[in-house]
């Protein structure tokens, strides 16, 4: 080989040379294809949140059936309540249905469901359908409403209210931890979690949850038909199937969707083949992942709420399977 293909002594030769830095350039066009993917598609989900803030709901023109979906733990959401009067003041929105699959939630979320439902009902009819759960405060949200339907085997009813304590004194003193206090009154910061729940304490729940309580029982039996006693043989807490529930009064009928459409008609000369279209929760609550996944600082710049949902409280209206 001649001298001037080889290179100097201990260099690799020339064609080497060119077919490693062929490999480096196509090394770095792949990488950095790669960072334009990236880059895009951090744009689109950017663009994504930002239609969900800012695009207002439009549907096509003409009647529409709006549908709230009530799933998962209910707790006070004043932006659900904001969409509520919104569908109050819609002319377009003719009749709404309120698609319940929940095991309750709050004793407070229960109640400000129930009174939204109410005043949408004063403007426009509202019937329920409850799926595979409306139990609690979800059997509170459904009789907010002008009908009720349940599947055949939905589990409906516990109606009552629930407090919950955990006493973890033996826990505290097996690791060493002693708590020790000082409160204005004898009954401040009660029930403790390192005491059992008993004497004052206990008496002063049992009237908090007997108030609540009797409340929810007030307004079954208002809202049902039923006199109070009648409600009151069902309000130990027992959850029925759907089937039951239609014998006992707490539900109206039998059906879903489509028999609820079918009664809007029969009472209300409403076209069931009306678009429905679903206004809570909202196309903004639906992107709320991309500001958990992001952090609060995210919440400002992709114009997501930055209301914290609320946790549950000591007490609820919540059926649960121990």
């Amino acid at each position: 080989m001649p001298l001037g293909e080889q290179g100097k002594i201990g260099e690799p030769p020339v064609s080497d040379q060119m077919h490693h830095d062929v490999l480096a350039a196509d090394r770095f066009r792949r990488s950095r294809g790669l960072w334009r993917m990236l880059a895009l598609l951090a744009a689109i989900i950017a663009i994504l949140a930002l239609a969900g803030r800012f695009a207002l709901p439009q549907f096509a023109a003409g009647e529409r059936v709006g549908r709230i979906v009530v799933s998962g733990t209910i707790a006070t959401d004043p932006a659900r309540s904001r969409a509520i009067d919104a569908l109050i003041e819609d002319d377009a929105i003719k009749a709404v249905i309120v698609a319940i699959n929940s095991p309750g939630g709050t004793t407070a979320g229960g109640e400000e469901l129930y009174e939204d439902l109410r005043r949408l009902s004063a403007a426009k009819p509202v019937v329920s359908t409850i799926d595979e759960l409306g139990a609690s405060a979800a059997y509170m949200t459904a009789i907010g409403t002008d009908r009720i339907f349940a599947r055949r085997l939905s589990i409906v009813g516990s109606i009552g209210v629930l407090y919950q304590h955990v006493n973890a004194g033996k826990l505290l003193d097996t690791i060493g931890v002693d708590l020790d206090k000082v409160a204005s009154g004898p009954l401040k910061a009660e029930p403790d979690f390192d005491e059992p729940l008993s004497g004052a304490p206990r008496a002063s729940i049992a009237e908090l949850v007997e108030d609540s309580f009797a409340w929810f029982v007030d307004i079954v039996a208002e809202r049902r038909g039923l006199s109070r006693a009648e409600t009151l043989a069902l309000a130990d807490g027992r959850i029925v199937t759907g089937r039951v529930g239609v014998e006992a009064g707490l539900i109206d009928a039998i059906g879903a969707q489509h028999e609820a459409l079918a009664w809007l008609e029969a009472e209300y000369g409403i076209d069931p083949e009306t678009p429905i279209v679903t206004v809570w929760p909202t196309e903004q609550n639906e992107l709320s992942w991309i500001s958990d996944l992001l952090g609060n600082s995210a919440r400002s710049l992709f114009g997501l709420s930055s209301e914290t949902p609320v946790m549950l409280d000591g007490l609820v209206s919540l059926w649960q399977v121990e």
